[in-house]
């Protein structure tokens, strides 16, 4: 099994969250032993994609470089990953990805678009060793020794429609598509009233985020599965465990997990090389992951 690219360049052109501007989007191949790189073309930079370069983590995952962020690259993130894909360049033109219906649907469909292609270099993934866990109260996040990608997640909220919810994916590009992939981020109408108080959130609607007053989901179109929330916790943290640099075989668990602790579950992982092993997918290894990525 071979690392891989994009076929071609492929754009768009969509609202960012906190803004509310366009943002023109480009993703453009790049060769092996490349990884993912952001570029800022408003301000010729270029950010690679390593946890070195995350900034901040409260609302969203941002990474930054020389004083220049890039915010909400998780839902892209997590469709990348899921695609398997190693090596890529993503341009945009302002500070923020695209925020899209605020799930990675649109996401899935532009490298649809691109076509994904094989390089000359065999993939490399991380098989994880140890159990590595990251708490603060009674919130945490743990990966976990497995002989395949499993993602679990528990979510409680003190609200009549979310309440508790749990979800389990075994991974494969397919299941992501079909139960993931689709699961719009989320929020309350007093978050969004405070955060546009602030300049924030100032993109955000009904377009592309599911809002919730103190009852009832106020989208006319209702929820795309009644579990929708949970589900794009996962999307979130797929996103999120993107920064490891490569796919991984593994158990990844969460009970109120969020960007930050996401964000310190990668740190607590590569410190130690004990906690872990890089493969190089050559021969009979290979088999079970190219169907997880067909």
């Amino acid at each position: 099994m071979y690392q891989t690219t994009i076929k071609k360049s492929v754009e768009l052109v969509g609202i960012g969250l906190h803004k509310g501007s366009a943002v023109k989007l480009r993703l453009e191949p790049l060769e092996s032993n490349s990884g993912l790189v952001f570029y800022r073309s408003d301000v010729d930079v270029a950010i690679p994609l390593i946890p070195a370069n995350v900034v901040d983590t409260k609302m969203a995952t941002v990474i930054g470089r020389e004083g220049y962020v890039i915010s909400t690259i998780e839902h892209m993130l997590s469709a990348i990953y899921a695609y398997g894909i190693d090596n890529l360049k993503i341009i945009v033109d302002a500070d923020e990805i695209p925020i899209m219906d605020g799930s990675s649907a649109g996401f899935c469909m532009l490298l649809d678009e691109a076509g994904v292609v094989q390089l000359d270099v065999p993939k490399k993934i991380m098989r994880i060793k140890k159990e590595i866990t990251v708490q603060e109260g009674d919130k945490y996040v743990k990966l976990s020794p497995s002989k395949d990608l499993k993602y679990g997640f528990t979510i409680k909220f003190q609200h009549p429609v979310i309440q508790k919810q749990e979800y389990v994916i075994t991974f494969t590009k397919q299941s992501y598509k079909e139960e993931i992939a689709r699961a719009r981020t989320f929020g309350f109408l007093h978050e969004v009233q405070y955060l546009r108080s602030k300049g924030l959130a100032l993109g955000g609607s009904l377009e592309n985020a599911i809002v919730l007053d103190d009852k009832k989901v106020l989208n006319p179109e209702g929820l795309r599965y009644p579990d929708e929330f949970v589900r794009h916790k996962i999307l979130d943290a797929i996103g999120d465990m993107a920064l490891i640099g490569m796919n991984f075989v593994g158990n990844y668990e969460a009970m109120a997990g969020s960007h930050d602790l996401n964000h310190k579950l990668t740190l607590e992982l590569l410190k130690d090389t004990a906690n872990y092993e890089v493969v190089e997918l050559v021969g009979e290894k290979t088999k079970e992951l190219e169907k997880a990525y067909a």
